[in-house]
């Protein structure tokens, strides 16, 4: 191979002996060298390096359970809501059509073309490779957080075992104190008498006597709720404020160390036996959806629910409102979990000629619907809730932590059989954040085998996307980045509840997030500076350029383009690579 050759591929004349010479063909030397058995690899797959799914059916509730989790079940509802109720449908579903199903398409195509994960994929285009690091990143923070609250769930799953549920009244017990009520307490009145004293009186009985009290006089009694109590005195012993660390909660612990030993057994085997896990996993969550949805809609009040959810009107209005839009990205984003190298992850243990397109518009409409579904099951009950407090639902409704641990607990708490209810609430929880935190953590296992193939397992190779990749800079980025620019400007500080976090977790939290970015421009420096040329057109040109050994993982499925990519005398730049066709 000459100089230019190398230097075009991403490699320096110092990796020479790393490659097989010219006339040897690069996918012997890339599936054979250095590669370790893979147990879990059985008769009738078609990578018997790597291994694939054992059924469709496999990938296909894997992908269903990765893309539904419990953003669908805690955060669509609420932000439909917010954002007039059912004309949220409408720039959710445009966000659905013009940005996440060309991104999912792309992701499950790259994945499934190279049969490598996430960081090892990108050696199409080496120079971005810190694209595949970020993704890595994150998959880990989203791991350590999907896992606290599968802890979370497992405790609200084994205190729903008892009757009454020890969230329904304030006992002492779990050290419910005077400001815990089932019902607001009345404010009291700062009354001035006529000698110039002030007496503090109960509003009620001034209602009682035909009296008002003066305005600017009422004082707000603090009051929380039952549910809202227990989860932060009993079940997370909340501190004072981020700054105070507090002790470790043994029973949360425990229940924490139990959430990553079910994980590990699902992933014991690999793809091979989540593959199996994720038809309970994947599915149950419709059948206790389903059942909570006849429970709710059966419950008097439940139409307020409803009503307050898709609304009484479309308001169009929303429409012109750029936070409506950006709401609608950012779920579809979340739900469907695009840009954290799970779908690339998951695809590239497919068949290499399963059909991914289709793969992609049935994944996606299921996603939709079921978060649409899931509102209806959360807003008939929260009706019915709202109802019996004689409230509005939107002093009851909340999202995220506070509908799931708080709200919702509540709820159910004021139904008959209320223990059976909680319990396959708290299941379905489980469920949905297992099926989710399955893939997340396969995503940096399959990551690392790639990387380090020869103390884990087997060594991988990559793929490009050529003139499809091109075309898809041309809409897709423009529109991401004008929702990254308009979330940094309308970024507000985060707070729980009234509590304001201090500068310096602020400052954590934006460091946390610049670790995880940074890499992308980091390796596409650091690739540029390695290369060989003259120019940085050059230069750029060669980082760009895919590595030797990049194409479809199988000899049979490599065709003559990539079989004899380096037969040709001449390395091409990077607009002849663009312009090749496939032959």
């Amino acid at each position: 191979m000459e100089k230019k050759e190398l230097a075009l591929s991403g490699f320096s004349p110092n990796d020479r002996q790393t490659h097989p010479p010219e006339d040897t063909v690069i996918f012997e030397q890339h599936n054979s060298v250095n590669a370790a058995p893979n147990k879990h690899v059985v008769e009738g797959d078609e990578n018997m390096e790597r291994g694939n799914w054992s059924s469709k059916a496999d990938y296909f509730l894997s992908v269903i359970g990765c893309a539904v989790g419990l953003s669908n079940v805690w955060r669509f509802p609420y932000l439909a809501y917010k954002n007039g109720g059912g004309v949220f449908l409408i720039p959710y579903t445009i966000m659905l059509a013009f940005i996440a199903m060309p991104m999912f398409y792309l992701e499950s195509s790259f994945g499934q073309f190279a049969s490598l994960g996430p960081v090892a994929v990108w050696k199409a285009v080496p120079m971005l490779q810190g694209v595949g690091i970020t993704m890595v990143l994150f998959s880990t923070i989203i791991d350590i957080t999907y896992n606290c609250i599968i802890g979370y769930s497992l405790y609200y799953l084994f205190a729903s075992f008892q009757s009454p549920l020890p969230w329904s009244d304030c006992f002492s017990w779990w050290g419910a104190d005077e400001t815990c009520s089932r019902t607001p307490k009345d404010p009291l009145c700062n009354l001035t008498l006529d000698d110039g004293y002030f007496e503090i009186i109960n509003t009620t009985w001034l209602w009682a006597n035909d009296e008002n009290c003066p305005n600017g006089s009422e004082i707000s009694v603090p009051h929380q709720s039952p549910s809202e109590q227990y989860w932060e005195k009993m079940v997370l012993n909340r501190s004072s404020s981020i700054e105070e660390t507090g002790d470790i909660v043994w029973y949360l612990a425990l229940c924490l160390l139990l959430a990553w030993l079910i994980v590990g057994a699902a992933l014991s085997k690999g793809i091979k036996s989540s593959g199996k896990v994720v038809y309970f996993t994947a599915t149950f969550p419709y059948v206790v959806l389903t059942i909570l949805l006849i429970r709710g809609v059966t419950l008097e009040g439940a139409y307020k629910g409803i009503e307050f959810y898709v609304g009484k009107q479309l308001e169009l209005s929303k429409l012109a409102d750029a936070e409506v839009w950006k709401d609608a990205a950012t779920q579809i984003f979340y739900s469907l979990a695009v840009g954290w190298g799970s779908l690339i992850t998951l695809s590239s243990y497919n068949k290499f000629h399963n059909n991914c397109y289709t793969d992609t518009i049935v994944v996606c409409v299921v996603n939709c619907t079921t978060s649409v579904f899931a509102g209806f099951v959360i807003f008939s009950i929260l009706g019915h809730m709202a109802h019996r407090q004689d409230k509005l639902v939107s002093e009851v409704i909340q999202s995220g932590f506070g509908l799931a641990f708080i709200a919702y607990p509540e709820a159910l708490a004021q139904l008959p059989w209320a223990p059976l209810w909680a319990a396959l609430f708290f299941f379905m929880l489980i469920t949905l954040g297992l099926s989710s935190q399955f893939v997340a953590v396969e995503a940096i296992i399959t990551s690392l085998l790639d990387q380090f193939p020869t103390f884990l397992r087997s060594k991988r190779f990559f793929v490009t996307a050529g003139v499809c990749l091109a075309l898809y800079l041309l809409s897709v980025p423009c529109v991401t980045q004008v929702i990254l620019v308009w979330s940094v400007v309308t970024f507000a500080p985060p707070t729980y509840g009234p509590v304001e976090y201090p500068v310096w977790a602020i400052a954590l939290g934006w460091s946390m997030t610049i670790f995880c970015i940074m890499w992308i421009p980091v390796v596409a420096v650091v690739r540029v500076v390695q290369a060989e040329g003259s120019t940085l057109w050059q230069k750029i040109c060669a980082a760009c350029t895919s590595a030797p050994d990049w194409g479809p993982y199988l000899e049979e499925h490599r065709g003559e383009r990539y079989r004899n990519k380096l037969d040709s005398k001449e390395a091409p730049n990077c607009l002849q690579l663009l312009a090749t066709p496939e032959i």
